[in-house]
């Protein structure tokens, strides 16, 4: 039952927040409509807090049901969701990465925010989902320091005007040239993703100056709804450090912390310092919580970092505020087996990506309630083992993090990417961690870039990416820091990752851990990043200035020929019979067609050629006036059979084997003699009439033929 609803005009359409008693458990519950799509925001709070944790217990879970889609999917023997589809976790973590900066992280009551998609049309649930989050969260009585709110900028390429929350169709057009998700709130933005086709960095401004007149609507509409509304906010009051601890850190740790922090590259010096002041708590304060203790050392660094940057210039490693660490670039060399290879380092941060190309039939099957049925011929996957972070734990599968930042750098490398008409690969990429301290998923851009010049891959133009950080006192004081690292990356304001070509910005990604930042600020951390940038292609053109003019011998060859859509039939067989005929007889490792009669060929040691020249025999078109030397295989008494290629025969009637009139066949063709033949006609049946009377008047005398 409906107990208040809101509605308020966004880009044309009208958004719906409906306020029912459907998850009345929920301390704070929304269902929130754009046109035919709505999803369900729930958020609860544990009653009591969870003892000797460390951090703030947040966690948001996006589930898509394909009821929403009116889909029923899956195998025959589950028609259950399984596991979140990478588009439901990298929505999921758009939520979580608007909403949390704005919880006091000191709560250690867990707090789950759910978004169930209910239905979906045009209109793209992800955006939904983070203002129904935040009204959710700025209705109920958990402390949170919201509302929040989200909108979707859209551009077409070749056209000026901005479109406000554009459908998800949208997103898949080529014809789309910026996609952006801004979230904020109060004129600051708190959370930025961008997929864009190499646009200038004063195109992003503009576009964040419109999100922000979008956002600040839907900011009013939130408050009046939070004024009539919204319960009492649960007061949690943040614990008092025990004064003991803070005077032993001032008597053993305070003048030892400056030397560890700003000791050079890297977070080893630091670490061995926290592990002698929680020795010292342990030994001398026995009944104090490590954990209070943890907190406070990592406060103190917080207090120093942001000190030091904002009123001396003074970063951890000791550079400038826009010096990047030293860089370093190879383009394969690694093995032979490998179809293209990129290393690429940035200080502390190492990558190692690898290339593989496949056929079109190794493409990734999309299967969401966005795009139920689909396939993605480039693929970026992310890995991160607990070594490249100097630490141990569990090997293999994938985590949220992975997913999020293989689809940043897959997001950045796509605008470069070959249309398949040009390069009908399947194309897979894999970054590898191995060493971390600083923007992992932007130097995976960098080697990924590396990986496809050397495999060959005819890329638009190489593609690098940068983060840049924040220590911000107030807008009017604030320092920008490019190429973050170590504690700059732990306790600074801002995490800006921007990714792009010479010619512009390709993706755009950002977190904060301060409610917001003001769009001047980002506008120049924007060209500092661009410097930055280019200072990287420099590096990486270096080393490889364009990609290789072949693909590595070890990838397979794929040949692409066209048919018509009528002769697929022809091609496969009854029961796939013709087709898998040619794969045995010519080891090949796959042959695709398209519904549009396009013919994907792919494998090795000629394979491909060999495959190709079977199926043209099979679908050649025959015309009048072509001429063969044919085959006879059968005799006639009015004439014989001729055949003139592995999938075609033809009759040279008893009146075109002589330029006179003959009696009999017999005697001038015998089955297995080699014959000049020319089409005469095809007639309406798409039988050849064939002549050898018209290639070689004299071949009936020759072969002992006399006039009748």
């Amino acid at each position: 039952m409906i107990l208040k609803e809101y509605s308020l005009e966004v880009g044309g359409k009208t958004l719906t927040a409906q306020f029912t008693d459907l998850a009345d458990q929920a301390h704070g519950s929304v269902i929130l409509r754009l046109g035919n799509t709505a999803v369900l925001a729930t958020a609860v709070m544990s009653k009591h807090k969870k003892e000797g944790l460390s951090y703030f217990p947040l966690t948001v879970d996006y589930e898509e049901k394909f009821y929403a889609a009116g889909a029923i999917l899956g195998s025959r023997f589950m028609r259950r969701e399984g596991r979140p589809s990478e588009e439901a976790v990298l929505s999921g973590r758009a939520v979580d990465r608007t909403i949390r900066p704005l919880f006091e992280h000191h709560i250690r009551n867990e707090i789950q925010v759910v978004i169930t998609v209910l239905s979906i049309d045009e209109d793209d649930p992800d955006i939904l989902a983070i203002n129904a989050a935040s009204l959710a969260l700025a209705t109920s009585n958990i402390p949170w320091n919201g509302p929040v709110s989200a909108v979707r900028i859209g551009k077409h390429k070749g056209k000026g005007a901005l479109e406000v929350n554009p459908s998800y169709i949208f997103r898949r057009n080529e014809d789309s040239s910026l996609d952006m998700i801004a979230c904020g709130k109060d004129g600051d933005i708190n959370m930025i993703e961008v997929g864009s086709s190499e646009i200038p960095e004063p195109a992003v401004t503009e576009a964040l100056k419109r999100a922000s007149e979008e956002i600040e609507k839907i900011q009013t509409f939130q408050k009046k709804i939070v004024s009539e509304i919204g319960k009492t906010k649960k007061i949690i009051p943040k614990p008092k450090r025990p004064e003991d601890i803070s005077a032993l850190f001032e008597k053993e740790i305070e003048k030892k912390l400056p030397a560890a922090v700003f000791s050079g590259p890297g977070k080893h010096t630091l670490s061995e310092l926290k592990e002698v002041w929680l020795a010292f708590v342990e030994k001398k304060l026995p009944e104090e919580s490590s954990v209070d203790a943890d907190d406070y050392f990592e406060e103190c660094i917080d207090t120093l970092i942001h000190r030091e940057a904002i009123e001396n210039d003074r970063r951890a490693d000791g550079r400038g505020m826009d010096e990047i660490r030293k860089l370093y670039a190879k383009a394969g060399e690694f093995s032979t087996i490998l179809h293209g290879s990129g290393t690429f380092y940035r200080g502390g941060t190492h990558i190692f990506s690898v290339l593989t190309l496949g056929s079109p039939q190794d493409s990734l099957l999309i299967n969401s309630i966005e795009q139920q049925e689909g396939k993605r011929r480039f693929i970026h996957h992310y890995n991160f083992p607990p070594f490249s972070g100097g630490e141990t734990g569990r090997m293999g599968g994938f985590n949220r993090r992975m997913i999020g930042h293989g689809a940043l750098a897959e997001k950045a490398l796509l605008p470069v990417i070959p249309p398949q008409e040009r390069f009908p690969y399947t194309i897979r990429l894999v970054s590898e961690s191995m060493a971390s301290n600083g923007s992992t998923s932007m130097a995976s851009v960098c080697a990924s870039t590396l990986a496809l010049m050397d495999g060959g891959v005819p890329i638009e133009r190489p593609v690098a990416g940068i983060a840049s950080g924040l220590m911000m006192k107030s807008p009017k004081k604030y320092k920008i820091l490019t190429d973050i690292q170590g504690p700059e990356d732990h306790h600074g304001d801002m995490d800006l990752k921007v990714a792009g070509t010479r010619d512009g910005i390709t993706a755009i990604q950002m977190d904060v851990k301060v409610t917001g930042i003001p769009i001047p600020i980002l506008a120049e951390a924007l060209e500092k990043a661009k410097v930055a940038r280019l200072t990287i292609l420099d590096v990486i053109e270096k080393e490889i200035s364009r990609p290789r003019e072949n693909i590595a011998e070890s990838a397979p060859q794929i040949i692409v020929i066209k048919i018509k859509p009528d002769q697929i039939g022809l091609v496969i067989g009854p029961g796939g019979k013709s087709i898998n005929k040619i794969r045995d007889d010519t080891l090949v490792d796959d042959i695709t067609i398209e519904e549009d009669g396009t013919v994907y060929i792919t494998g090795k040691n000629n394979s491909s050629q060999k495959a190709k020249l079977i199926i043209e025999s099979m679908t050649r078109i025959y015309e009048a006036g072509e001429r063969f030397e044919g085959e006879v295989t059968r005799v006639t008494d009015f004439g014989a059979f001729v055949k003139i290629d592995n999938n075609a025969e033809g009759l040279v009637h008893i009146s075109e084997i002589a330029p006179f009139r003959i009696k009999t066949v017999d005697g001038i063709l015998k089955i297995g003699d080699r014959v000049p033949v020319i089409i005469k006609e095809i007639d309406e049946k798409k039988r050849i009439n064939l002549s050898i009377k018209d290639v070689d008047p004299q071949f009936a005398k020759r072969n002992g033929a006399s006039p009748a």
